[in-house]
């Protein structure tokens, strides 16, 4: 029996996975266990989840595999600062230590961090280390993770060495590079600059991006390409870097790129008026057409008919809502840890295919993720010890009890948090770790964003539906198990709304028979629930249904702002004292708030602001 680590570490959104076989066991992000969001640290904790999981230690694993390879990502960074000299210069400064003191040496510093983890001393033996390139680990996640033998693949991000977008030919265990662009031309820095200029933090605000630009219309959309890219036919780009910073800067932009716009970049938090709605729209729909042209050439380049996808750009749903419908491929995978995390799986399933050279078989239908509930679990005797310690009030019930029991109150308008099952891997909750509404109500959008998770009054919720009722409600035609893609509601359930409105001045308008997870432009980011992947979610689904005729609900992740999503009962209660949810689900123990104790809600209250 053959064991792979796969890590990624050290630039954001750290994370580990364990293949036994090369059938994944485990796979978490460090962020669930830190509890700081987006945490790039070396991930001990999720290493010794996986572990654990396996029911190894480290002497046994055949292979450790880093994501990244660290010489050709200090060889462009050198290139970059001696094309700018002398601009950048401090910024060089302050980034030499750091890579001559760690992440030149990262070989001895994964070694040093993996002997600490296990307890061994420095004459100890470790396990083969091995490095991938960090598009190749991104298109390994995508190709050998998906149900297809053979398809297309394009991984596009920020920048990994030097790559930002890549075109890859996956046939059997075999991964194949074909087309690459690199940095500084970068489609998601350009979105980045864009999330930037717009008031939201790079690197975590891009889907904010995303859920504003529907408010807006799409009036720079030449100007974009008259002064900021130009794109050839098969999809490759250049950025007119007159406008940009990040190469060797602090910031995305400089002040050619405000004078463009004739305004400045907007603040956090600072509400956008409509030169930002419409700059969102812009930028959302030049991307959505550099996809589509790449992904042409990519359908010329292999003659696949099924396409993969990985990268930060592939979490732009509706992106790749629009791929599915007008691009050339018939099937469309794509793959839920597609960022940064994902990489430490992809690392590990490249190894097991290609160092370890192992068949590869797949049967076109079903994937490698499990449903991505890859992450740890808790028993109900756990979850009773954690509620007695705490002396936090619950009702112990059946699995006949459970369910109509959550329906009920779901359809009474009450905010659930449902907590049950193996954590999600990647960065959308599946229904393990999730925050459930009634989609039919006009207020819930409003308490979710304001109450519950508090943060801006325009983001959008996703729909959890009944698999084989979905295309009963959305305009979609093939399943959407990792709510990854966007599709426009059913036209029998659309709403007129008002004419001549704006922007956010639209927001309170009810366009649909099922308002809290419809967008302003009757546009919602799905997930289709089946029994086989998730049965405790799904018979949720239909009780809810047997009670209101009704099988949509509002599925949004368990966390609160500026925290990442739960991991354990410990957070889930937390968070359920922090803020106005109504009732909390862990297992088969139900809470109402009303039940709980004052102080232990006053407490949580403040820790959560006094973090904010």
């Amino acid at each position: 029996m053959r064991y792979i680590l796969g890590i990624s570490c050290y630039y954001h959104d750290s994370a580990a996975c364990v293949l036994r076989d090369g059938v994944i066991v485990a796979a978490a992000q460090q962020e669930r266990f830190s509890r700081l969001k987006h945490d790039a640290g070396f991930p001990a904790d999720a290493i010794r989840y996986c572990l654990r999981e396996a029911g190894i230690d480290l002497s046994e694993l055949s292979a450790v595999v880093f994501y990244d390879k660290p010489l050709l990502k200090f060889e462009r960074l050198l290139e970059t600062y001696l094309a700018h000299t002398p601009r950048g210069f401090r910024s060089f400064l302050m980034a030499m230590p750091v890579w001559l003191k760690e992440k030149l040496y990262l070989k001895t510093v994964l070694r040093r961090e993996l002997r600490a983890l296990a307890g061994l001393d420095r004459k100890t033996p470790l396990p083969k280390l091995l490095f991938s390139q960090h598009h190749q680990a991104h298109a390994a996640s995508a190709f050998y993770a998906s149900p297809y033998q053979e398809a297309a693949v394009i991984c596009l991000d920020g920048v990994g060495e030097w790559a930002t977008s890549t075109i890859w030919h996956g046939q059997g265990n075999q991964l194949r590079p074909l087309a690459e662009l690199h940095f500084p031309h970068s489609l998601g820095l350009l979105y980045s600059a864009f999330t930037y200029y717009c008031g939201f933090k790079v690197n975590s605000g891009e889907y904010k991006l995303m859920g504003l630009a529907p408010y807006g219309e799409p009036k720079y959309v030449e100007l974009i390409y008259r002064e900021l890219i130009s794109v050839r036919e098969d999809g490759s780009f250049a950025l007119n870097m007159r406008y940009f910073a990040y190469p060797v800067g602090s910031r995305m932009i400089n002040q050619r790129f405000a004078a463009l716009f004739g305004a400045p970049p907007l603040t956090a938090d600072a509400e956008p008026g409509q030169l930002y709605l419409d700059l969102a729209a812009s930028i959302q729909q030049v991307t959505e057409e550099v996809v589509l042209k790449i992904a042409r050439y990519a359908q010329q380049l292999t003659g696949a008919s099924k396409l993969c996808l990985a990268g930060g750009v592939a979490l732009n749903c509706v992106a790749n809502g629009r791929l599915l419908r007008e691009g050339p491929f018939q099937e469309l995978w794509i793959q839920p840890a597609a960022g940064d995390a994902g990489g430490a799986l992809g690392a590990a399933l490249l190894a097991w295919y290609q160092y370890f050279q192992q068949p590869r078989h797949s049967d076109e239908q079903q994937d490698q993720m499990q449903g991505s509930y890859l992450g740890p679990a808790y028993s109900d005797s756990e979850i009773q010890a954690l509620l007695q310690a705490e002396q936090a009030p619950y009702q112990y019930l059946s699995e006949p009890q459970l369910y109509p029991e959550v329906a009920r109150l779901l359809a009474a308008g009450k905010v659930v948090g449902w907590f049950q099952g193996r954590m999600e891997f990647g960065p959308r909750a599946l229904g393990n770790r999730s925050i459930l509404g009634d989609a039919r109500s006009p207020v819930m959008q409003s308490i979710l964003n304001l109450k519950i998770k508090q943060r801006e009054s325009f983001r959008p919720f996703a729909p959890a539906v009944l698999a084989e009722d979905l295309q009963q409600y959305f305009q979609l035609n093939c399943p959407s198990p990792y709510m990854l893609l966007v599709a426009r509601l059913a036209a029998e359930l659309q709403l007129e709304v008002a004419p001549g409105l704006s922007g956010l001045a639209r927001l309170a308008q009810q366009r649909s028979s099922l308002p809290a997870i419809t967008h302003i432009d009757y546009s919602a980011r799905v997930q289709t629930v089946s029994a086989d992947t998730n049965s405790r979610f799904y018979q949720l689904l239909q009780y809810f249904k047997a009670q209101t005729g009704t099988s949509v609900l509002i599925n949004t992740s368990f966390n609160v702002r500026g925290e990442p999503p739960v991991c354990s009962p410990a957070d889930a209660l937390q968070g359920f004292f922090a803020t106005d949810m109504d009732v909390l689900v862990l297992g088969n123990c139900l809470l109402h708030k009303a039940d709980q104790p004052a102080l232990k809600l006053q407490a949580a209250r403040q820790r959560v602001f006094a973090a904010d």
